[in-house]
């Protein structure tokens, strides 16, 4: 996925379905028969059901994805070339409950071009675990909450146990319960 992220990063992702994922987003995903070892792949969305994803036709063709007719811009790509060393344009209509994927280091991805013979290449939405995303203040945020939970927890129990340890003393009183006269 480089030059998004590069080997050694760390990445933050947020647990989602995979019906809830919009071209351009990063996604954790499972394909066992496709990346033996069961490790998450990391790749982004080109393509949800129901797009047409062609490549590479037209002028400056090497540097030209388009999705559903109009060109995908891809900032993010190395060095800009869209297939990379593909050898062949390819054309996918994207079936509804799957995602088309791409790798951002395209010279270097094994993505949804390599395996066109399984349904286009896509994969479906179940096998996506997450989103990537950049707000690392959410998971600050998370672990702040937990940390807090955790504390509240500990004084809780602390307080707990001190009425407890109250309650079994004997009551010391200076005064009479009730009046003399009744």
């Amino acid at each position: 996925m480089a030059p998004t992220y590069r080997l050694g990063d760390d990445v933050f992702y947020a647990r989602v379905d995979g019906d809830e994922v919009r071209r351009g987003d990063v996604v954790l995903f499972s394909a066992p028969g496709r990346y033996p070892g069961g490790e998450l792949v990391m790749q982004r969305v080109i393509g949800v059901g129901g797009d047409r994803i062609v490549c590479c036709e037209g002028e400056g063709s090497a540097r030209r994805l388009t999705v559903n007719g109009r060109t995908f811009e891809e900032p993010y790509v190395k060095d800009g070339d869209v297939n990379g060393p593909f050898p062949r344009r390819y054309d996918v209509r994207v079936p509804q409950g799957r995602l088309f994927l791409l790798g951002d280091h395209r010279l270097n991805a094994r993505d949804s071009r390599f395996f066109a013979d399984d349904h286009g290449g896509t994969v479906p939405v179940e096998a996506v675990r997450g989103r990537v995303t950049e707000d690392r203040l959410g998971v600050v945020l998370l672990a702040g909450a937990t940390l807090f939970g955790l504390l509240l927890a500990l004084a809780g129990l602390i307080c707990a146990l001190a009425g407890r340890t109250r309650r079994h003393r004997p009551a010391e009183f200076d005064t009479e319960l009730w009046p003399a006269h009744f």
